[in-house]
């Protein structure tokens, strides 16, 4: 699967490995309740390898912890982890990996695979990127990007189906910052 660029405008980035800045990155998503609203919520642990080689393509490896989910209410993050839905016992992470490198446009597109368990499904992230900019404090360059997409429960056999109560798509929501190697 390839990368499908929107923009002509590349950006080079330089070669290595990528550090995630976790004080200014989010992994978050939305679902509908009811048909009628959003409801918001997101993951507090997660890591990411962001590698970029000589010629500027960046693979992506991600790995968010299930157990971190955190929707803002105790009762139902409780809920959302125990065995009929994402059953963190089991399966305790969710991982992100691209299928093959691609290259930072202005917008861009991502195909990687979703495994959650012994599942394993393809996902295409649609990504928007920040740029680089230089961060005074450190002294280090950072780059950032916001990317979305949506999954399936069922793809994943998270939670039963409940059609009209708990929508099947979930829109996933990233925002990261990366640190460049020095």
């Amino acid at each position: 699967m390839t990368s499908t660029s929107e923009s002509t405008t590349t950006t080079q980035l330089k070669a290595g490995s990528w550090a995630l800045d976790t004080a200014h990155s989010s992994v978050s998503f939305t679902v509908r309740h009811l048909g009628i609203s959003r409801v918001r919520g997101g993951f507090t642990r997660f890591e990411t390898e962001f590698v970029v080689d000589e010629s500027g393509a960046a693979t992506v490896d991600a790995t968010i912890h299930l157990d971190s989910f955190d929707s803002g209410n105790a009762g139902r993050d409780e809920h959302m982890r125990a065995a009929d839905f994402l059953d963190v016992a089991n399966r305790p992470t969710l991982t992100f990996r691209t299928t093959k490198p691609v290259v930072a446009a202005q917008t861009f597109q991502v195909e990687g695979e979703v495994t959650i368990g012994t599942i394993t499904k393809p996902v295409t992230l649609d990504v928007e990127w920040g740029g680089v900019e230089h961060f005074a404090p450190t002294d280090n360059r950072h780059a950032g990007f916001s990317a979305t997409g949506t999954i399936k429960r069922s793809d994943f056999s998270v939670g039963p189906a409940l059609p009209g109560l708990l929508s099947d798509a979930v829109r996933i929501e990233l925002e990261i910052e990366v640190i460049e190697p020095k």
